[in-house]
């Protein structure tokens, strides 16, 4: 198990925008931290009331947006217009081009939410767009599968062989991680043990293939975990 700590990640404040680097990204530069496989980029994102990403371009990546807190609205020039709440995933696929903007839905309530790209398995596909809800119930003291290359059980397709499974667990829940390859467990909230270490909020976790893995919740708490190729 090799932890990524959440007070180690790269950082950077724009006044509106706070934003937390896991990987390099931007102006953070970590030639140990370059990604995790296919998973390239996990950006946590703080963004004020009434601001946001204008409208700027992607290519040849998928993208995910995972909102922890508030709602963020979505535009592109595919001709797609929604706002994402806490359980909503969203997925783009970047391909031959994209244009979008997402801005923070509430003049006044801070947007907290993750941004996510794992690099394509294809290049230069056509661009597309998917979002869907998974509700509490559906994550509460298990994983729920929320992406995957096919879109098995109702996930949202990506075009990379990833499994991405989202799980709430209350203190004293436990939990293994389901079958997997290479995995990266990210705490989005709360605070988990697993494999007998103290995983808090923004703190990760990278397992080779075949580990195995257990997490206990010490506080409730909220976690994304890849299984990747």
């Amino acid at each position: 198990m090799n932890i990524r700590r959440a007070n180690e990640r790269g950082y950077a404040d724009h006044g509106w925008l706070r934003s937390f680097h896991t990987f390099s990204f931007a102006n953070y530069m970590d030639r140990n931290h370059m990604g995790f496989r296919a998973l390239r980029v996990i950006n946590e994102d703080r963004v004020a009331g009434g601001h946001g990403f204008g409208t700027h371009p992607h290519r040849d990546m998928e993208i995910i947006s995972y909102v922890l807190a508030g709602e963020m609205e979505h535009k592109d020039n595919m001709g797609n217009g929604e706002v994402m709440r806490p359980g909503d995933v969203q997925r783009m696929s970047a391909g031959t081009g994209v244009l979008h903007s997402e801005f923070n839905h509430s003049a006044d309530n801070e947007l907290h939410f993750l941004q996510i790209w794992i690099e394509p398995k294809q290049l230069g596909i056509a661009p597309s767009y998917e979002q869907k809800a998974f509700p509490a119930s559906e994550r509460q003291g298990q994983w729920r599968l929320v992406a995957s290359q096919e879109g098995h059980e109702g996930s949202v397709s990506i075009n990379q062989a990833v499994n991405l499974y989202a799980g709430l667990f209350n203190a004293g829940e436990q939990v293994t991680a389901p079958p997997s390859r290479y995995t990266w467990v990210q705490v989005v909230k709360g605070e988990m043990n697993v494999n007998g270490e103290t995983l808090h909020a923004g703190d990760a976790a990278a397992f080779t293939p075949d580990e195995s893995i257990t997490l206990t919740g010490k506080q409730a708490g909220e976690v994304l975990l890849f299984d990747l190729a």
